[in-house]
Order: structure tokens, then C-alpha cells, then sequence
């Protein structure tokens, strides 16, 4: 039994899944789902934590239906444009949840479930009196960590050059291995932007990538 499974359901964080083919209306889900069975399709499950408005999330699915992309967003109303923005280009290997990652990670995903997590632009307040709300401290670093399946990858990008720095030392720590050795991932023309790094790149500003592993 899980620590949330503990908790009387009243006062219990919710997860609940947006988009699940063959219902009408969001579904509240339980401890560990099995998403493959939720989303009818098998395939390798990864998690985009943070899923703002959808830019990444839709154009991921869409460009890989072979992958089932679990999109979570803390946020009501993201929630329901990545929703919206999944919907638009049919991918139907996407499954959007309103939850709050950092609450109910080890709830949702068993150890050693997910091929990958791509976590991108966390910490929009990232001035130094709102690091108690940052996204990578050492305890949810070990739980990304635990969550993906040895040799798992941790995608994270950032447009702030000391998150950047403090995340790579935080998330080394915890255990992860930066195939690079100190250093940041090129960007790949390849990759599927999320909807604010479209300016950065248009603006030919600097965004900061790891691709880090589980061992």
C-alpha cells in the first residue's frame, strides 16, 4: 500500500485523467493505474511532467504514436488546453491528467515504469526567495529517479542559465548520469519544442538541455 493510499479519500490529492477513450467525462484514478489498459494501446510509457498548454505534449504524440505520453498539469485550465491541443491533432497515445507530479508521482507510476520523463521550464519563479517551490529538490529527484526503468532517460530544459546549473548538481546527486560528463546536450533540430520554447527559438535565445540516465 502506498503512503496515499493511506490517507481517507477526502483529504487525498486527486489525479484525474482528462481524455480516456471511451468516456464522456474525466475519471478519478486510483493508486498505480494501468495506463497501457486506460489508453488502450501498449508501447513505452513515458511522463511529460508540466504540461502547460499542450505544445509539447501534442506535438509528441503525434509525432510518435508508437509512445504513450502520460501529460501531467497541476494547473486547471493548462490542463484543459493540453487537452484541447492533444485533441486537435488526434493523438490518441496521449492520456492528459490534472494532478500535481510532485504529490502523487510514486502514487501514480510504479518503481522502474517509465522508458523516459521530460520535464521542461519548471521553476517559472526562479528568483532565489521561491526555491521552496522548485520542481528538482533532492526528494523528488529520487523519485523521478526510482520511477524510470534502468537506463531511463530524464529529458530537462530550461531557459534559465543558474536553474540550469543548480538542477544538474541536484539531479546528479540523487543519482542520475549525465552521459555528457559536465556538460549540456546540443540543441536537436529533431525535437518537439513546447509552445514557450517556440520563442525562445525564434528569438535565437539559449536554452539549456540534459538528457540524463537512470544506471
Amino acid at each position: 500500500m502506498s503512503d496515499l493510499a493511506k490517507i481517507p479519500m477526502e483529504h487525498r490529492p486527486m489525479a484525474v485523467a482528462l481524455n480516456v477513450p471511451g468516456q464522456k467525462s474525466p475519471i478519478l484514478l486510483a493508486d498505480r493505474p494501468d495506463f497501457r489498459a486506460l489508453i488502450g494501446r501498449k508501447g513505452p510509457l513515458e511522463l511529460e511532467i508540466g504540461s502547460g498548454k499542450g505544445g509539447f505534449a501534442s506535438g509528441y504524440g503525434a509525432r510518435h504514436p508508437d509512445r504513450i505520453l502520460v501529460a501531467m498539469e497541476a494547473r486547471g485550465i493548462y490542463a484543459d488546453e493540453t487537452a484541447q491541443a492533444v485533441a486537435e491533432v488526434k493523438a490518441e497515445n496521449v492520456l492528459v491528467l490534472k494532478a500535481n507530479a510532485k504529490l502523487l508521482l510514486p502514487s501514480l507510476f510504479a518503481p522502474g515504469s517509465l522508458d523516459a520523463i521530460h520535464l521542461y521550464f519548471p521553476d517559472p519563479w526562479w528568483k532565489r526567495r521561491h526555491f521552496k517551490r522548485r520542481v528538482v529538490d533532492p526528494v523528488f529527484s529520487k523519485e523521478m529517479l526510482e520511477a524510470l526503468k534502468p537506463q531511463g532517460i530524464l529529458h530537462v530544459r530550461t531557459d534559465v542559465e543558474d536553474r540550469a546549473h543548480d538542477m544538474k548538481r541536484v539531479l546528479l546527486a540523487a543519482g542520475f548520469l549525465n552521459p555528457l560528463g559536465d556538460g549540456y546536450a546540443p540543441w536537436d533540430p529533431e525535437e518537439v519544442p513546447t509552445t514557450r520554447e517556440r520563442r525562445y527559438l525564434a528569438a535565437n535565445e539559449p536554452v539549456w538541455r540534459l538528457h540524463l540516465k537512470r544506471p
